[in-house]
């Protein structure tokens, strides 16, 4: 499977490799970015996207660079990293969207890791972003984490029934890289904007599940005090108008997340529930 990357210069290990690596990619339309994040991973010994039907040329793409392509339907993102995890055959594991590169110094890093035998079972990766055409360094962008992309077969899974913002299940150590990945989150403010609906959508029927309730106060609440967070008390206003943007958008995003747990709440007390 492995080529020549042009994003990854130098020696990529595999001569002396003897633990194999699978990755995982979760895609969706996403052909403006996947061949990217693809690239970044030509070094590992196996490589799988889980697709949700993508009507654009993310499928071809991935085909291109080697990938096997399995189709699942959406019903939320644990059921989709579950669906990654069994649809490679490794030891080890490593996680990435396709708005992720994995840095030369992220690969070198995980290659000592799988070989060393102090490894621990689950690894957290740090993330630098990159946004308005420059790397973000506060607003608690850097570094930033999600749930563990690197870890053992049979040691990590994700809750089923997570819509969005999944927790994990560990059995076993816990362990932290040092080298960070890149993320691109957004594309354009448009992007900002769709992921920011389609988020708050998913969170709120998360929360309603939950039984979560709240209302209008609560939901200005929640988002002045995300702004207040992620600009002042994170220091998001030394990125400048990115980070005015960044806290901006995470206002607007937690805002509607409430207010759309409101709109549950509120159409779940007419039926009844």
């Amino acid at each position: 499977m492995a080529r020549p990357s042009p994003w990854l210069s130098g020696n990529n290990g595999n001569e002396t490799m003897s633990a194999k690596i699978s990755a995982f990619v979760l895609a969706y339309n996403s052909e403006s970015q996947i061949g990217t994040a693809l690239e970044s991973l030509q070094w590992v010994d196996e490589i799988v996207v889980i697709d949700s039907h993508s009507t654009d040329r993310t499928v071809a793409i991935a085909a291109e660079y080697g990938a096997k392509v399995v189709q699942e339907d959406f019903r939320g993102f644990g059921r989709l990293r579950n669906a990654g995890i069994e649809h490679t055959r490794y030891d080890w594991v490593f996680s990435l969207d396709t708005d992720e590169r994995c840095t030369p110094e992220a690969r070198d890093e995980i290659l000592r890791i799988v070989d060393s035998p102090d490894a621990a079972d689950a690894y957290h990766t740090p993330r630098r972003n990159f946004f308005m055409g420059r790397f973000i360094r506060h607003g608690g962008w850097y570094p930033n984490y999600r749930q563990p992309q690197l870890f053992r077969r049979g040691r990590l899974t994700f809750p089923e029934d997570d819509l969005v913002h999944e927790g994990f299940c560990l059995d076993g150590r816990l362990g932290q890289m040092q080298c960070a990945i890149e993320q691109e989150p957004f594309e354009t403010l448009s992007d900002v904007l769709h992921k920011a609906n389609r988020y708050s959508s998913l969170s709120a029927e998360k929360l309603a599940r939950d039984g979560r309730c709240t209302g209008l106060l609560g939901a200005m609440t929640h988002g002045l005090g995300m702004f207040f967070k992620m600009y002042l008390l994170r220091l998001g206003f030394l990125d400048g108008w990115p980070g005015f943007v960044i806290a901006w958008s995470n206002l607007e995003g937690t805002f509607y997340k409430y207010a759309k747990l409101a709109e549950l709440n509120r159409k779940g007390r007419k039926r009844g529930e």
